[in-house]
């Protein structure tokens, strides 16, 4: 199962997920977080982790496509709190890392 909280705030779409993100639920983000960016041209995104179960190969390139849709608006796409269990499913992504929300707000210089 997956669930998707989101909050748009000082200019940074924040996304939690909770859950498991894979082959079976990755969709649900993809169509729900590309039309979301584009449409609404959102520049910045910040994508916490830290309620994720588990994810897979599928689920990693639904995050890619949200990262190359940020792209399109010249932004910045970030995850944060990883959990250390998947940490190394990330190793080879190329998605900037940052420790947590309030990191990911300094990074971003709004």
């Amino acid at each position: 199962m997956l669930k998707i909280n989101s909050e748009y705030s000082k200019g940074i779409l924040f996304v939690r997920i909770n859950g498991n993100l894979n082959r079976r639920t990755s969709y649900k983000l993809s169509d729900f977080l590309v039309p979301t960016i584009l449409k609404h041209k959102i520049k910045f995104l910040v994508c916490n982790l830290y309620n994720l179960e588990s994810i897979d190969g599928i689920g990693i390139k639904s995050l890619e496509r949200c990262s190359k849709a940020i792209n399109v608006n010249s932004g910045l796409f970030q995850i944060c709190d990883i959990p250390k269990e998947l940490e190394c499913k990330f190793k080879n992504v190329n998605i900037k890392k940052t420790l947590n929300e309030m990191t990911a707000i300094k990074k971003v210089n709004i």
